[in-house]
């Protein structure tokens, strides 16, 4: 399921909410994704606000770090179990995961930068149906997500 948001609309957060009953009427007990834009605007606060678990996504930039800082600020105020993943990775100093250490923030998975992974995104291709070397990666990253999410919120959506 998904929702897009029509040119000229103010505020994403109605289709958070319309999204979130349709799921709550679904008949499987899968779990929901919510995917949001980096800062803290009113939609992030909105997805944050009820989820069992939050993964945030950064890329090891100082603007990447600052957009982290905000969002992290988010989930401790909402008191929600988080972890970072952090995307285009190089070798490099990293703000972020600099971050991380500092707050003591799990890093579940560094992403390497990857042009082809860009391509794929770019071309609006999903990059776990291109490549098994994707569809790996993201298969081992959600098996930790599921490894982080409080027991009581995944009781029911056992795959």
């Amino acid at each position: 399921m998904s929702g897009m948001m029509k040119t000229g609309i103010a505020s994403g957060i109605p289709i958070i909410k319309e999204l979130l009953t349709q799921c709550g009427s679904l008949e499987d007990d899968r779990p929901i994704f919510i995917d949001c834009p980096p800062g803290s605007a009113c939609i992030v606060m909105e997805s944050i606000k009820d989820a069992d678990y939050c993964l945030l996504a950064a890329e090891p930039t100082i603007f990447g770090r600052h957009n982290l800082e905000m969002v992290w600020s988010l989930v401790r105020l909402f008191e929600k179990p988080h972890s970072v993943v952090i995307n285009k990775c190089v070798d490099q100093s990293d703000p972020t995961d600099e971050f991380c250490k500092e707050n003591r923030i799990k890093i579940l998975e560094k992403i390497p930068f990857d042009v082809e992974l860009g391509t794929l995104n770019s071309n609006g291709k999903i990059a776990a149906r291109e490549n098994t070397k994707y569809r790996d990666l993201f298969s081992s990253l959600l098996e930790k997500i599921y490894r982080e999410v409080p027991h009581e919120a995944t009781v029911n959506s056992e795959r």
